[in-house]
């Protein structure tokens, strides 16, 4: 079963250049190890700021552009992993091992619907 590992609030992480950057991408990076030698690693990307979203409405036939996020809110989609973890349990297990969670964020654990007739898949 997929998963969605949507990471909150991460805004403040270290960059390049910051003393604690190496040690945060070698805890990310032994994370990402751990998925894929489990075998239920498929994808994981942190996202550019929150300052860079666009927001896209529909209304009346016309795109109606925002700059920014959806909504005003203190917490703000930061990045996500999908993972092919066997249950529930699997995921949330592998989501306390995340790095970014135990560096402050906050994980959303989401199962990813699967619909019939649905053809989303990758070519």
């Amino acid at each position: 079963m997929h998963y969605m590992f949507l990471i909150y609030n991460c805004e403040d992480r270290p960059k390049p250049g910051d003393p604690r950057f190496e040690d945060v991408l070698t805890r990310v990076n032994a994370f990402a190890d751990e998925c894929r030698r489990r075998g239920v690693f498929v994808a994981g990307d942190p996202l550019k700021p929150v300052t860079t979203a666009t927001t896209v409405r529909v209304r009346d036939g016309r795109a109606v552009l925002t700059d920014g996020p959806f909504a005003e809110t203190h917490e703000h989609l930061g990045g996500y992993y999908l993972l092919d973890c066997r249950d529930l349990d699997e995921a949330l297990e592998l989501a306390e091992l995340c790095p970014q969670a135990q560096f402050g964020a906050t994980l959303e654990v989401r199962p990813v619907d699967h619909i019939p007739g649905l053809n989303h898949g990758v070519a």
